[in-house]
């Protein structure tokens, strides 16, 4: 793909510029926007550290890939997409009570339209994730009844791939796709317990690389000129095959699912995934927008990044005429101002006063706090002119965590151990990276806002709040199986 201006793709800088003005205004944590239409980038903008050759943990938009190596899978007749899927998983079925486990097919899995209770993988410790599903997991409805998110089938799904292509999916997929639309050899999936590709929610990819695989299916899989995918397939994947909306599912996301893709607004489709990270792919007008970030925790993050790209950005773009130009007049000073404002952002940080007048009465001072559920048994902050250390004692031993005053400061964060190449499993000596901002949000009042920017995404909120004899700390954690032990509240005395 080639870069040129957004008033060449019938885009004014202006309205991009106006977008991005009311994401920031949220405080929402971005790291990338690519805006393309047709085969040329109009706007692409990364706030450091990350960058265009930056592998990008991309959680759910994992199982739209996924979707697309069934789709191969089903071209190279190894399965039909009515085929139950314990054909080719009965001896991990044996002892499953339900026979709906086995009977749901492929289909069904694709649509998430089987409803199941099941137990958190990530805290059974399993050491095979695909017999974890099978024998723990019971359907709660009919297959093909209602729509029910289920990230494991998505998983199994990409485990079937791989049990009959006898290659990682990654692999697979870059032999059928990958190579041929110019994905980099970079890109990766994550495991689970057993050697299976975390197919539901661990690629790693390069932003442009999720831009080229949303433009493979906005063609309705060519590329080229030359058919990859079958066209009914893509048609099938990328239409309303069933209803999401619900009492807690409204917005973009109750527009409608297909095969592991969203529906969205303007019967345009999305690649979705944790956090916001979303290739939107806009048929009426060629548009496809690349958001990736880390806004967990953050209600309406990802309605609002959504619904005001349709409004300030997509529906105002100019059509094709008659001859199939939809350039406008170039506008160097709205182009100028943009760009100026785009290079100005950077990763979000905590909002609000550097210091605060009681900073000297605590700062290099050990709280004792009561017995909590975070193990802290003891806990100082220090504070410096724009940065600071949290210094505290867990199960672990001790800990510093150090941050910027209303500014980010990039770092590990302290706790060892967390996962690293197998999702759920215990890695020594393995330290997540992290940027960490702190602001005093009140004269009593500081907060800690950590984000893990690593191959796992999470947050993390401190809350330390001063009274004249005591001091209260509560953590709050948005994360997928980390920051466990970084949730809860204390009390300490002050003496």
């Amino acid at each position: 793909m080639i870069k040129t201006t957004p008033e060449h793709g019938g885009v004014h800088s202006f309205y991009i510029k106006e977008w991005l003005e009311g994401i920031e205004a949220e405080m929402l944590s971005t790291h990338n926007i690519i805006i393309a239409r047709r085969d040329e980038i109009l706007f692409e903008n990364y706030r450091p550290p990350f960058h265009a050759d930056s592998l990008h943990r991309m959680y759910s938009v994992s199982k739209s890939f996924v979707a697309i190596a069934v789709g191969f899978a089903m071209q190279d007749g190894l399965i039909s997409l009515d085929d139950p899927i314990g054909k080719y998983f009965s001896s991990e079925l044996e002892g499953n009570p339900d026979p709906n486990m086995g009977a749901q097919t492929i289909r069904q899995m694709l649509m998430m339209s089987t409803p199941k209770k099941a137990r958190d993988w990530f805290s059974a410790r399993c050491d095979d994730r695909v017999r974890e599903y099978f024998q723990h997991t019971v359907t709660s409805a009919p297959c093909g009844s209602a729509f029910m998110y289920d990230s494991s089938g998505s998983f199994i799904l990409g485990a079937l791939v791989e049990r009959l292509t006898k290659v990682k999916l990654i692999d697979y997929l870059r032999e059928k796709l990958f190579d041929k639309i110019g994905i980099s050899k970079e890109t990766r999936f994550l495991y689970c317990p057993g050697g299976h590709s975390w197919g539901d929610s661990a690629l790693l990819a390069r932003p442009r690389d999720l831009l080229l695989a949303a433009r493979f299916m906005l063609n309705g899989g060519r590329w080229n000129g030359q058919q990859l995918l079958n066209s009914e397939y893509v048609k099938a994947a990328t239409s309303k095959l069933i209803d999401t909306k619900s009492s807690e599912r409204t917005g973009f996301e109750g527009q409608g699912y297909g095969y592991q893709f969203w529906k969205c607004y303007d019967d345009s489709f999305l690649f979705n995934g944790m956090g916001c990270q979303f290739a939107l792919c806009i048929p009426s007008t060629d548009i496809i927008m690349i958001y990736n970030g880390d806004n967990q925790g953050l209600n309406n993050a990802g309605e609002l990044i959504i619904s005001s790209f349709f409004e300030k950005v997509a529906r105002k773009a100019k059509m094709p005429d008659s001859n199939g130009c939809y350039s406008l007049p170039e506008n160097p000073d709205e182009l100028t101002k943009l760009n100026n404002y785009a290079d100005s952002l950077v990763l979000a940080f905590e909002d609000g006063e550097m210091h605060s007048s009681i900073e000297k009465d605590i700062s290099d001072r050990w709280f004792t706090p009561c017995e909590n559920p975070m193990g802290i048994k003891k806990f100082r902050l220090c504070f410096g002119d724009v940065s600071g250390r949290f210094e505290y004692t867990n199960a672990q031993g001790e800990k510093v965590l150090h941050f910027g005053l209303c500014r980010n400061e990039f770092g590990l964060f302290p706790e060892e151990g967390y996962s690293r190449e197998v999702g759920s499993v215990y890695c020594p000596s393995n330290y997540y990276k992290c940027a960490a901002s702190a602001a005093w949000k009140s004269e009593n009042h500081l907060r800690l806002n950590v984000q893990v920017i690593d191959d796992y995404f999470g947050r993390l909120w401190i809350d330390l709040i001063f009274d004249d004899d005591s001091v209260s700390i509560k953590m709050q954690k948005a994360a997928e199986d980390f920051f466990t032990a970084y949730t809860g509240e204390a009390v300490a005395k002050i003496y």
